[in-house]
């Protein structure tokens, strides 16, 4: 009863903030802004191909592979912070127990993060933010949407965006210049990540990423329970 309840709560709450955004699409119009897309998607290319990926391939040269390593985990480390918040919203206690335990773990004998000591422990990450809440509650995704500089997205994921900023523990800094060097830092280790992943990418690659980024997402508020399709020639 509980639980039913609080799932109609947040489909009401969630339906909402995507009906201002824009009008609920079928399912079969998944991407009915193509056109602004592929434009948003052309933008972000250049902005990529001229200064993001040259940056990041820049750090990964200067870096070493044990600092990149320590860069990586501190910056998973803190993205436990909201992997624990949105289990908690999904009632995921026992993944939220978990996101606690590698958070506590990795903070104190992992040196802020630096080491990644629950992996080893047996305690696996429970990625979770608040688009996945929402879907998890019921909201659709609603159509496709390319977002300047931060890429393919859907209505619901570009709504929740906000609330995952206020549970990003890196937002808080008091120090503007520090804060503004953490993003800076992970923006380079997040791209450093994909510069080996991007060489899969074939034929036309709006339409790779696209369908990557929503089969990604069905999967991912699902938790992997998603129904495999074959095409006839299988």
């Amino acid at each position: 009863m509980l639980t039913s309840a609080l799932r109609s709560g947040f489909r009401v709450t969630g339906l909402g903030l995507v009906l201002l955004a824009a009008p609920v699409m079928a399912e079969s119009e998944q991407d009915p802004w193509e056109g602004f897309n592929r434009s948003m998607f052309t933008f972000n290319e250049n902005v990529d191909r001229y200064a993001v990926k040259p940056f990041a391939q820049g750090y990964r040269y200067v870096t070493p592979d044990l600092a990149e390593q320590g860069v990586s985990n501190v910056f998973d480390n803190i993205g436990d912070v909201g992997n624990l918040l949105n289990n908690l919203l999904q009632l995921k206690f026992e993944a939220a127990g978990k996101s606690f335990a590698r958070l506590t773990f990795n903070t104190t004998f992992g040196l802020a993060g630096l080491v990644d000591v629950a992996t080893p422990m047996g305690i696996e990450v429970h990625n979770e933010d608040f688009g996945q809440t929402l879907g998890f509650w019921g909201v659709g995704s609603g159509p496709y949407l390319v977002l300047p500089f931060f890429g393919p997205s859907t209505v619901r994921d570009g709504v929740s965006m906000p609330v995952d900023w206020v549970a990003d523990p890196v937002g808080y800094a008091g120090h503007v210049p520090t804060r503004n060097s953490l993003y800076g830092l992970r923006l380079a280790d997040t791209r450093s990540r994909l510069l080996k992943a991007e060489q899969i990418v074939s034929g036309d690659k709006y339409s790779f990423l696209r369908d990557a980024y929503l089969q990604r997402r069905e999967y991912q508020i699902n938790d992997g329970a998603v129904e495999v399709k074959y095409d006839s020639d299988f």
